[in-house]
């Protein structure tokens, strides 16, 4: 198999614990593939009735045809994806929907069929920010952006349950001592994972969030995660 990076041919070996290594024994339910940050790799699955992430477990967002999906009789990851996939009917979760959308300063509108589905930013990807209003939103059947916002953007069920429960893990930089804004959608609370930057990262003084996102000053770097 050939993927985009045209690295590695690779077997999760949680893959193999799980089979056991024999020829009779039932293929697993749930199959763990994990990547590093340059390599795609693929984990042998059945995938005849198609799979789903049924749980995250590396930092990096593992996204739908960005950092995972299926090809042949394997699903794939990259990007620094580390994953748990199931065979579709054997859990309930459901993987993230995203769309990317981005502007170079000027309106952009991205059709997608929303179905009265709510939208969230995922993660924005421009050094100019995306807030919720000013620099994108959504209407039936777009998602648009401006003024330079380029981002992922996550659409939510249809059937009203909301989006995938899952921290969504961010890093934002104060460059040469200045303010920063990283938007990202948050529904409840950010808290700090870890400091990156010898400067101090203290919350209300040199980093803070609000509902569009969060900010850094002052020199701090750090990574986060939203809720």
């Amino acid at each position: 198999m050939k993927g985009v990076f045209g690295l590695l041919l690779l077997v999760s070996p949680s893959l193999l614990a799980a089979e056991g290594g024999g020829p009779d024994t039932p293929a697993p339910l749930v199959v763990r593939c994990e990547s590093g940050e340059m390599e795609r790799v693929f984990c042998p699955m059945d995938v005849s009735r198609g799979v789903q992430m049924v749980r995250q477990l590396s930092t990096r967002d593992c996204i739908r045809e960005t950092s995972w999906g299926v090809e042949g009789d394997a699903i794939w990851v990259s990007e620094g994806c580390r994953a748990e996939f199931a065979r579709r009917g054997s859990s309930s979760r459901v993987s993230r929907r995203v769309v990317r959308c981005e502007s170079k300063g000027r309106y952009e509108s991205c059709p997608v069929v929303l179905r009265g589905a709510p939208v969230r930013l995922l993660r924005q990807q421009s050094v100019l920010p995306c807030r919720e209003g000013r620099s994108w939103g959504y209407d039936r059947n777009e998602i648009w952006v401006s003024r330079g916002c380029q981002g992922q953007f996550e659409v939510g069920a249809e059937d009203g349950s909301g989006f995938v429960d899952v921290p969504r893990r961010v890093v934002c930089e104060s460059k040469g001592g200045l303010r920063r804004e990283c938007g990202v959608s948050v529904t409840r609370r950010v808290t700090l994972v870890e400091q990156l930057s010898s400067a101090a990262c203290r919350e209300g003084d040199s980093w803070g969030w609000d509902r569009f996102g969060i900010w850094v000053d002052k020199g701090c770097r750090a990574e986060f995660s939203a809720d």
